[in-house]
């Protein structure tokens, strides 16, 4: 029986993973920045510019949203570490997406090397 730490292991064997020193330009190359962690973690914080579809409901969302179905779209992924924007990445190369990459690290790398974070910010009832 396979760990999730094999799954992991087998994704980035398959997936293109961008170096922290290549993310901005990755980034900024992208069409579209998926943060592929869970709501409430990308409410808690994100790379700006990134929306979230969680992995749980990425081939659905991917595949329903008349924007996202172009399989030649630059998609950049993240999640907490790099393990679940992983699988997600092999998932998309999997329905056919052509151009799909990992942020090596994930959002904690990104936070860690002092890049720019976006929170939600409440109203001022002032």
């Amino acid at each position: 029986m396979k760990s999730a730490h094999d799954l992991v292991a087998a994704a980035k064997q398959r997936i293109t993973e961008i170096e922290m020193s290549k993310a901005d330009a990755a980034i900024r190359d992208a069409n579209i920045l998926l943060d592929v962690r869970e709501p409430d973690e990308y409410s808690a914080g994100h790379i700006p510019g990134a929306i979230n579809i969680p992995r749980g409901m990425l081939e659905f969302r991917m595949s329903s949203a008349p924007e996202l179905t172009a399989r030649d779209l630059q998609i950049m992924l993240y999640c907490k570490t790099g393990g679940r924007a992983a699988l997600a990445a092999a998932t998309l190369l999997d329905m056919g997406y052509l151009k799909v990459e990992s942020l090596a690290g994930g959002f904690d790398s990104w936070a860690a090397a002092g890049h720019p974070v976006a929170r939600p910010q409440l109203p001022d009832f002032e």
